[in-house]
């Protein structure tokens, strides 16, 4: 039976290739309507995590529900509340934009007297129109990806699954899928976005789950995650003077954990930023350094992804062994034998 808060439910849920474990014994939950992020380094989790979740890979252990459908048990149904927009563009490029809309729209069982209005409406919505009797292959990658975001919605899914879905576009087209992103989630389609991309899930996502080695590290709002790690905070400083590398030494300064170049500017991390204003001020008094800015900054998703995992997003680490038998799993998942 359907729960109306609930659009996916997850309980243990464990994935093995062989020895390897990918996920491990992952319980979570994701609320009707909301945009849930979902981050970690290559090799955490996420991709196997997804392609159960989208009913393409079945699960080792562990139970999972998609909109009130088991991804196994049921899995035609759960399909059927599905949209998928994998990485990679999966259009039929010697087709039309219209034909790729249309022949998905047959695929997902749409009523044939609905799937050429609602093919014309998305290709509309997408500006695609002018283009929707062109091979798909004369589009651009931008063109392309908001053509497989239209094939997605084509059935209007309950559930809307992104996998990387602004890689490489151009800001004309990444802020109109962040526009249709929030207004699917505004009524009331539950969006699951799985990014690199830390400032997208900074800005479009209610929670964000950090998974790594298979498991949670996090999981909490963007703003909720970032408070809790106040301690990652950091003076941004650009200096100006006769020396030819006069940000050279900053990192030297009193109460300074870490120090990073970005472009003209120095990061420097520190859990005593009001301090470190006064260490660098004196600093750049002492050597005759004109400060050109200086600003205080609260800890960015990233910052916490790399307090949380240890390494920054797109590395891996992977030391798992399967156990030798599914008896000694559920005794380690529940602590009976």
């Amino acid at each position: 039976m359907r729960n109306s808060g609930t659009a996916i439910q997850v309980l243990g849920l464990t994935k093995y290739y062989g020895k390897l474990l990918a996920v491990d014994r992952l319980s979570f939950e994701v609320n009707s309507g909301e945009v849930f992020g979902f981050l970690g380094p290559n090799a955490a989790g996420k991709s196997s995590t997804v392609r159960i979740l989208t009913t393409l890979l079945a699960p080792t252990y562990g139970t999972a529900l998609v909109n009130g459908y088991d991804v196994v048990d049921q899995r035609y149904q759960a399909k059927r509340q599905i949209g998928y927009v994998p990485e990679e563009s999966n259009v039929y490029t010697e087709l039309s934009g219209l034909e790729n809309l249309l022949f998905t729209a047959k695929l997902y069982c749409v009523p044939r007297r609905e799937r050429e209005r609602r093919a014309l409406e998305l290709l509309d919505l997408f500006a695609l129109r002018p283009k929707q009797d062109a091979k798909v292959r004369l589009y651009s990658k931008g063109m392309q990806r908001r053509l497989v975001v239209a094939m997605a919605l084509i059935h209007r899914p309950a559930v809307l699954f992104l996998d990387e879905p602004l890689i490489g576009l151009d800001v004309h087209c990444s802020q109109l899928i962040k526009g249709e992103i929030r207004r699917l989630s505004a009524e009331g389609t539950t969006v699951f976005l799985t990014t690199h991309q830390i400032e997208v899930a900074n800005q479009l996502c209610e929670r964000v789950a950090i998974i790594d080695e298979g498991q949670f590290a996090a999981i909490d709002t963007p703003e909720r995650l970032k408070h809790a790690f106040a301690s990652v905070q950091s003076v941004e400083v650009a200096l100006d003077g006769g020396d030819p590398e006069p940000q050279a030494g900053l990192e030297a300064l009193p109460g300074v954990t870490e120090a990073v170049k970005q472009g003209d500017k120095m990061r420097l991390y520190t859990a005593e930023p009001s301090a470190l204003l006064e260490e660098v001020m004196i600093y750049a008094q002492a050597r005759g350094l004109r400060i050109t800015s200086l600003s205080t900054l609260g800890p960015s998703l990233e910052d916490v992804f790399v307090a949380v995992t240890g390494r920054k997003l797109g590395t891996a680490r992977r030391k798992f062994h399967r156990p030798e038998c599914r008896t000694c799993e559920m005794r380690d998942m529940f602590g009976t034998h």
